[in-house]
């Protein structure tokens, strides 16, 4: 059973430290894809790659599986300390549209991946097409809203809610 959150003031250092590890190892893989683009589109035309391409497919891999298990131990500690409620400041509509937006990055963030390791270790090319074209075209969107709501937490409603996922 879930704990009782409604005392919360911020999340748990570890919580925000996987938070901010995670954030970071996402935009490392979405802002850098090159090594796995450069083995792919090798593959593709030649049916081979260079061990420099290899190796970075590989460290953009290691990343997604390192963002992988982050993400399962970030779910972990959800369940386990909770969540600080939303603040009173916040209209409800936001409240559920923040709800699913986190809902769907948690989804997005093993769903990428899922999907890229059925694309590099078992060469399902379709899982490969919908990791890059269509759930990390999502990624972006979502991770450019996660943003924009921390902002107008911060500056128009002036709550806590960054600060609580910063320094506690």
């Amino acid at each position: 059973m879930p704990p009782d959150t409604a005392n919360l003031a911020s999340y748990s250092l570890p919580q925000r430290i996987l938070h901010w590890l995670t954030a970071a190892l996402v935009i490392y893989n979405l802002v850098l894809p090159d090594g796995m683009s450069e083995w792919r589109r090798s593959v593709r035309r030649t049916g081979s790659a260079s061990l420099e391409q290899v190796a970075g497919a590989n460290i953009h891999a290691y990343v997604g599986t390192a963002i992988l298990f982050l993400i399962g131990i970030r779910l972990v500690l959800r369940f386990v300390q909770g969540a600080p409620p939303a603040p009173p400041q916040e209209p409800a509509i936001f409240g559920l549209a923040a709800k699913a937006a986190h809902a769907a990055l948690y989804f997005l963030l093993v769903a990428l991946p899922v999907t890229g390791m059925a694309a590099f270790y078992l060469g399902y090319d379709g899982a490969g097409d919908v990791h890059a074209e269509v759930l990390k075209v999502i990624l972006w969107v979502l991770i450019v809203a996660h943003v924009l709501g921390a902002l107008v937490h911060q500056f128009y409603w002036k709550t806590n809610v960054l600060r609580r996922m910063t320094v506690g």
